[in-house]
């Protein structure tokens, strides 16, 4: 899918800012900035740098500033915002287009010279490559001037004054960090430079430090005939480029990124254009972790780590939706290694740090993840291989585990105690608890009955696997059946209780949690997954209702709401300082991932028919709209919950991406049959 923007898009630099690219590399590095060519965040950078996947992550060239000199003078190519307005750069104002496909691409003129500039990232390292085409069509010389911006400090840290940068040859080194480039242009040191008052308006909206510096202490300059068609390309990178040539390294990477993303969407199999984009879009969420030697996934750009929960629930439709099943046992088996308790960890452990452990469902969500793998491989070996882990959650759980995790005699799961947040509304403010779920949750519960219908089929088709003493040496086949039997009543049980506990007659939908609060009977998006899941627990009649009441209060065409606009607490804007940001997050905030939920569970009470398939074939093209906005090519984390027009957090979020590519995989399979 191709995405154009013209002038209309940036008529004034507001505008402009809006919308950025998204370069990834496969280790947790990525080069991002907006559309016009400026820097609205501390985060964006031509080149953040991955130095121990996936999260030791350098600011290293921060921006590059462009000025193009013809007859008539100098005038900047770069945009950027200052402290000190008269800085101002606005390069915007001669940008013709900007173009996202496989990469970014833009196009300037001036006085009758045109410049296109595209941006590239190398696979597996540290490298990017910007190139610059120059056509001269004026009758004098014309020189473009590339000065780089640099930082060389951790992502989100601010560069102090005092940092020295030194060059020698090709090879720029400060702070124990270097970085080389390779370029076919004239390079022109000079006496080191720190400049400060970069004004960053996101980071100022957000309430973040909204002001940042950089250091300059060389310029690469291309000059161009009158007549003359000329290239200026520069390559950087984290190791000495062994090449004859910039021009060619360049050439490579790009052709390189094409194909690579050709392959992606061959490997996925799907067909529409939409869900094409989001199988290109999910490959930049998925990296190698170093620690484990393994894949993970990063739950969003430009903020967020690879989490527990948000890997379990993106895992299906980045991985398992686009055909990537290595990455994906790759990934179940790293998290394999720290089940502790029967828990997975909601944070993975960096240096000598302790994972924690602080989620009731990415544990439950593992198994889920592993039965909609073998669903689509028939891989029973894998199934052999994670039994003893997932035998370990479910005893957990219904043993007791840490925060308060257990069963009740009831069957239900209860969970979170204190000022420990343990479902995905788990925001803490100090000892405000904006969106209390202690007690029985109800996509918890769902999680759980599905988890144990799981466990039984998957124990009787192992009591039936030959070799399973290779892989499951305590179990035979008679404790296979006998363990499936257990779980096939414990459900049954759950079953009961849930429709009996969590049924609201008078709202015509489910409550939220159980725990003899007023949150009980809120109206929130968490139970359109006791619908959407494999193995569910409703009546058909009241599977319908869920979804319809969610269709009435919750549905928005990029996301649902997290609560209901008619509720006293319901927040319609998400923005400004921390503490109002995280007293809206689930307070009616629109979230896109759980969107992907609610058009499957809409499909299956529906059963699939041609006119649903169509309902929400047709529904679903809104998402062309959210991916122009915002980061191209990418879904957001939120939206505001009164008028969800802008995305806000992080700008490319993976579940978002994996739970809608899960609706556009059931619905061309749907179609096929």
């Amino acid at each position: 899918m191709r995405f154009v923007y013209g002038k209309q898009d940036w008529k004034t630099k507001e505008r402009g800012q809006e919308n950025c690219y998204l370069l990834t590399n496969g280790l947790g590095g990525f080069s991002s900035g907006t559309m016009i060519g400026s820097n609205t965040r501390n985060d964006h950078a031509l080149l953040m740098a991955c130095v121990k996947a996936p999260n030791y992550r350098y600011n290293m060239i921060h921006r590059l500033e462009e000025v193009l000199e013809t007859g008539l003078g100098k005038t900047h190519l770069s945009a950027q915002t200052f402290v000190d307005e008269c800085e101002e750069e606005k390069g915007f104002l001669f940008l013709d287009s900007y173009v996202f496909e496989d990469y970014p691409r833009w196009i300037y003129h001036v006085n009758g010279v045109e410049v296109i500039k595209e941006i590239a990232m190398k696979q597996g390292e540290n490298t990017v490559v910007v190139r610059y085409h120059v056509e001269n069509r004026t009758g004098k010389e014309a020189k473009l001037t590339i000065t780089p911006h640099m930082q060389f400090v951790p992502k989100g840290q601010t560069l102090e004054k005092e940092q020295e940068f030194s060059m020698e040859g090709n090879r720029i080194c400060s702070k124990g960090k270097q970085l080389f480039f390779e370029t076919n242009g004239e390079v022109e040191e000079f006496s080191q430079k720190f400049c400060e008052g970069l004004y960053y308006d996101y980071d100022a909206c957000d309430g973040r430090k909204e002001t940042g510096n950089t250091c300059v202490n060389h310029r690469i300059i291309r000059k161009v005939l009158s007549g003359e068609k000329a290239e200026l390309v520069i390559v950087y990178s984290d190791f000495k480029l062994e090449t004859d040539s910039a021009v060619n390294a360049a050439e490579k990477i790009f052709r390189e990124a094409v194909r690579y993303r050709k392959e992606l969407v061959e490997t996925s199999g799907l067909k529409e254009p939409l869900a094409q984009m989001l199988v290109k879009s999910a490959n930049q969420f998925i990296s190698f972790r170093e620690s484990t030697g393994g894949k993970t996934i990063l739950a969003g750009y430009p903020f967020f780590e690879d989490w527990g929960r948000d890997t379990m629930i993106a895992l299906p439709g980045c991985c398992i939706s686009t055909g990537r099943m290595e990455d994906a046992k790759s990934i179940l088996r790293t998290f394999a290694q720290y089940c502790q308790k029967g828990l997975m960890p909601n944070l993975f452990p960096e240096g000598e740090n302790e994972p924690q452990y602080n989620t009731a469902d990415a544990a439950l969500l593992f198994i889920h993840a592993v039965y909609l793998y073998y669903l689509k491989t028939a891989d029973t070996e894998f199934v052999a291989e994670m039994w003893k882990v997932m035998e370990e959650i479910l005893a957990g759980y219904k043993n007791g585990t840490d925060y308060n995790i257990h069963m009740d005699e009831d069957g239900l799961i209860i969970a979170g105690s204190g000022l420990d947040q343990v479902t995905w509304m788990d925001v803490r403010v100090g000892e405000i608890l904006p969106t209390p779920r202690h007690g029985k949750p109800v996509e918890i519960n769902a999680y759980w009955y599905n988890a144990l219908c799981v466990m039984a089929e998957f124990g009787e088709l192992l009591a039936r696997m030959e070799n399973v003493k290779e892989f499951v040496t305590s179990m035979t086949s008679e404790a296979f059946f006998a363990y499936a039997k257990d779980c096939q009543e414990l459900a049954q049980r759950v079953k009961s209780s849930f429709r009996q506990k969590f049924w609201n007659e008078e709202k015509g939908c489910l409550r939220d949690v159980l725990s003899g609060t007023k949150a009980d009977d809120q109206i929130r998006c968490n139970q359109i997954w006791a619908v959407s899941m494999p193995f569910t627990m409703l009546g058909e009649e009241q599977e319908k209702k869920v979804v319809d009441t969610v269709f009435e209060k919750l549905y928005t065409p990029y996301g649902l709401r997290t609560l209901e606009k008619d509720d006293p607490e319901f927040c319609g804007q998400y923005g400004g300082q921390q503490l109002k940001r995280d007293l809206a997050y689930h307070q009616g905030t629109v979230w896109s991932y759980p969107l992907g939920a609610y058009y499957l569970a809409y499909l299956k009470v529906n059963h699939y028919t041609e006119a649903a398939r169509k309902c929400v074939s047709d529904q679903i093209q809104a998402l062309y709209a959210a991916m122009r906005e915002g980061c191209t090519g990418q879904l957001p984390e939120i939206y505001d919950g009164e008028n969800p027009t802008a995305s806000r957090g992080c700008f490319a979020q993976a579940w978002s991406v994996g739970e809608l590519l899960r609706v556009f995989e059931v619905l061309e399979i749907k179609e096929q049959i």
